[in-house]
C-alpha cells in the first residue's frame, strides 16, 4: 500500500513594521515629481541628482542639512495634511506632499 503524506499549510499573516519609502529627485533645480500623495507616518527620500548642493525644508517639521550629489535626505511626515517642501538654497524649487 501507498502511504499518503499531508501537508498543511498555514498563513499566518505578516506585517511590516518599517515604514514605507518614497523618492523624490533632485535634478535641473527642481523636484521629480513636483507632487507626492503618502500615508499618514511615511517617509520620503530626497535623492540629490544635481551638480550642486541641495537641502529641504518644511516649516514646522524638518530643515536638513546641506546634501552634496549622489547624498540623500530622508524625512518622515508624521501627521496628516498638505505640506510644501522647498531648498533653502534653490527658494525656487517647491514640492507638494499630501499626507492621507
Amino acid at each position: 500500500m501507498k502511504k499518503l503524506t499531508l501537508i498543511l499549510l498555514v498563513a499566518i499573516p505578516v506585517t511590516s513594521f518599517a515604514q514605507s519609502t518614497n523618492t523624490i529627485v533632485q535634478k535641473g533645480r527642481r523636484f521629480l515629481p513636483a507632487e507626492i500623495t503618502i500615508r499618514q507616518g511615511q517617509s520620503i527620500t530626497v535623492t540629490n541628482e544635481d551638480e550642486f548642493i541641495h537641502q529641504i525644508y518644511s516649516e514646522g517639521l524638518f530643515d536638513s542639512e546641506g546634501r552634496r550629489p549622489g547624498q540623500n535626505i530622508v524625512e518622515s511626515f508624521p501627521r496628516s495634511g498638505t505640506f510644501e517642501v522647498r531648498c533653502h538654497i534653490h527658494p525656487k524649487m517647491k514640492l507638494t506632499v499630501r499626507v492621507n
